[in-house]
Parts: C-alpha cells; structure tokens; sequence
C-alpha cells in the first residue's frame, strides 16, 4: 500500500510528505516488508541533511533489491584459501591479459605513476579483478542497491554513509535514477562506492579506463601510498591496497598478481 501511495504522489508530493509524520530515525529491516516505511523515513532525514530534489526523487523510485540482498549473504569467495581464491578469479588469466593492458596503454600508465607514483601493476590487478578490465561493469540499479543495504540491518551505518554519497553524486548529475553497476552499488571500470567517487573521482566518468585508473591511483595515495617503496605484504604500500578491499585473500592476490604484471 505505501508502495502505490508514493508512486502516485510524484516527487512534489513525496517530498511534501516528508514533513509530516514522526521525526523518528529510519529503522532498518531484515526482509523487505518495511522498506517502503523507511524510505519515507530516511527521506525526511537526507531532506533535513541537504539532499536535494533530484537525490530525493533517486530515493523515491528506488526498490528493495532482492538480487543484492541474496549476493550479500553469498560471498563464499572470500573464505577460501589464497590459492583457491586465485584460482576461482582466474588470476592467471588476469595477469596474462594485465600484461597486454600495460604494453597497450604504457602512455597512461607512465602518466599515472609519474603523478601519484603508483605503478601499472596494482592498478591493473584491481581493473581485471573488479570487471575483467572493464566488460563486466555490473547491471543492478545502483541507488536501489545501496538503499536496500542500508535498510538491511547487517551494515546498514556504512550503507547509509554510502547513499548519503549516492544521493550527493545524483543531486550533482554525476550518476542518476537509473545508473546500474555491480550488486553492492560499485560502479565504473574499478567499481567505486559512492563515498569513494565523491573523494578520489576527480569529476571524470567512471566508465572511461583512464578516469577509473587515475582515480584508483588516487584513492590509493589517499590510503597511504609512497612513492618507491613496495606493495607486498609486509611492505609500506600493502595497507593501501588493503584500504581498497577488506578480504585477506583479495589483498594479497592483487599484490601478487600487480608484481608478476610488472615483471618482479
């Protein structure tokens, strides 16, 4: 019922209905039956947090994400062992194909690293890691994505910072209503959050290798990275890498397969 009632009300009338009701905070659920309640709740406080008509109407037309909930409760990825977590990524693959990435690119590989200081082969593990360097870029409507997970109870605070951001960016026109990537809301060739497209995007579209690569380097520099020094575990640059992807497994094979891309 409230699903039909805000569809019919329109953005204007959606937020209109924002001021009314309790200030009570957005409660989060664990299945969708109280989704649309929250929304309304949550959209009382992103109005009252400068969210604008555009992220608002965003927020309006979003639907509780069955599909990024069920992805949610699956990654079994990331509790296999290193080999077997390589393996399953294909990372011989990725480092072979890495290879002729670097060689096609060198012009923008040496642009980068001669700015932020950040050499080709992290960079390109995390692109062939993230989308098979740049063909599976993800097909889930974004702001649903993120709206649902920050309904949903499990990590519903570091959600909410996130379509807080999604909001922003859509209030700015950089992503809209309809902007798809992958299951938790990533989005572009190396599959940003919302939050880390507001702090290390730099304006350029995500979709374009050369944008999303400068922006990884960036956002690494940001968690860290030194110029020289070495990115294996152990050493000065590995906590940056680590600030990309909370998974033991994932941190290390992206370590190994930038060394074995860059020729160590």
């Amino acid at each position: 019922m409230m699903r039909t009632v805000m569809r019919g009300l329109g953005i204007a009338g959606f937020v209109l209905a924002l001021s009314a009701g309790s200030a009570l905070a957005a409660q989060c659920g664990n299945t969708g039956a109280g989704f649309e309640a929250w929304k309304t709740s949550f959209a009382r406080q992103a109005a009252a947090n400068g969210i604008g008509k555009r992220g608002l109407s965003a927020l309006a037309g979003t639907r509780y994400a069955t599909g990024t909930i069920r992805a949610d409760r699956n990654q079994h990825s990331f509790k296999l062992s290193l080999g077997q977590f390589m393996a399953k990524r294909g990372a011989s693959s990725i480092v072979a194909a890495g290879r002729a990435h670097k060689r096609a690119n060198a012009a923008l590989f040496e642009r980068i690293e001669a700015k932020y200081g950040v050499p080709a082969g992290p960079l390109i593990a995390i692109w062939g890691m993230e989308t098979g360097f740049g063909r599976y870029t993800g097909s889930q409507n974004t702001v649903s994505a993120i709206a649902t997970l920050a309904y949903d109870c499990r990590r519903s605070a570091f959600f909410t910072d996130q379509l807080y951001a999604a909001l922003k960016l859509v209030d700015r026109g950089v992503i809209s209503s309809g902007t798809r990537g992958a299951m938790h809301g990533e989005i572009g060739q190396t599959q940003f959050m919302p939050k880390n497209v507001l702090l290390y995007g730099g304006g350029g579209s995500l979709a374009s290798k050369e944008s999303a690569l400068t922006s990884t380097a960036r956002f690494l520099v940001g968690h860290g990275w030194r110029r020289g020094a070495g990115y294996q575990p152990g050493q000065a640059n590995f906590g940056a890498i680590q600030g990309w992807n909370a998974a033991s497994v994932y941190q290390q094979a992206i370590a190994i397969m930038g060394r074995q891309i860059d020729g160590e």
